[in-house]
């Protein structure tokens, strides 16, 4: 494994595994969509606003935040009841958006790097850090410059809800997969393309619900299970999933399933 399995091992300064000191806070790199960008930094000053626009995301977090603790538990054999269960692991969340995982990450005790092409999701992210009293590495880039400057690896690379939102899915997810340190794991979420996605998770979701604005979303964007797999196929990498996620109406709650035909989990390891 890359990292010991005993919680109390040194932890690991947050120096940004790695950025590069005179780093300009500037995303640059063939994955940008600018549109998407623009979209998302428009909204940056509302990520943490749970009844605004990123409301569905802070419904979705505690199941996903589940998946991320239970498998990465598994994967470095820690318990993830005991506090600050995961010191001493390296994380980096790609497409961080305002933090929203990040945070709690670093509550678990990763030490965690976190990248957004928008600067103003990092403005937004960093704040809200620094208000919780949380460190965090924030920087705005894309994955091509955090691997051209030789960040990480880290044990942990998180891909949440963004390979739907970038210019090239295969060339950006193999990047994201290079950085995954021996031992660690890649962590993917996104969007089937199926019908049932196009009805929920994109015309329910954005014009009858009202769960997400207008034009969030391009259905054709979405990436299936078997697409994230040949993706992937050229790298060093065990993939396995998909891991669905479905939302009961019953409960008001995000839980993990068999049904993967719109929100699902892959999991990428590397040995």
């Amino acid at each position: 494994m890359a990292a010991s399995n005993d919680p109390s091992s040194e932890r690991k300064p947050q120096t940004g595994q790695g950025f590069a000191a005179d780093a300009t806070d500037r995303a640059e790199g063939a994955s940008i969509d600018p549109a998407d960008v623009a979209r998302f930094s428009a909204q940056a000053a509302e990520w943490w606003d749970a009844r605004g626009p990123f409301a569905p995301l802070h419904k979705f977090n505690p199941a996903r935040l589940a998946f991320i603790r239970d498998r990465v538990a598994e994967r470095f054999r820690r318990d993830p009841a005991r506090r600050e269960a995961f010191a001493g692991l390296s994380l980096i969340d790609i497409g961080c958006g305002g933090g929203l995982i990040a945070e709690p990450m670093r509550r678990l005790g990763f030490d965690v790097t976190a990248v957004d092409a928008s600067s103003e999701n990092i403005g937004t992210a960093r704040a809200h850090a620094a208000e919780a009293g949380l460190e965090i590495a924030y920087r705005a880039a894309t994955v091509e410059q955090i691997e051209a400057e030789g960040a990480g690896p880290f044990d942990v690379v998180l891909v949440l809800e963004i390979i739907e939102h970038v210019a090239d899915p295969e060339s950006f997810l193999r990047a994201c997969s290079r950085l995954v340190a021996p031992g660690g794991i890649l962590i993917v979420a996104t969007l089937n393309r199926t019908l049932k996605s196009l009805a929920l998770g994109k015309v329910a979701a954005e014009y009858i619900l009202r769960w997400v604005p207008a034009g969030t979303h391009d259905w054709r964007q979405f990436v299936r299970p078997d697409e994230i797999r040949l993706m992937l196929s050229a790298e060093p990498l065990a993939v396995t999933g998909p891991y669905g996620l479905v939302y009961s109406p019953l409960s008001d709650r995000w839980r993990e399933s068999a049904d993967a035909d719109v929100n699902y989990m892959m999991v990428a390891t590397r040995d």
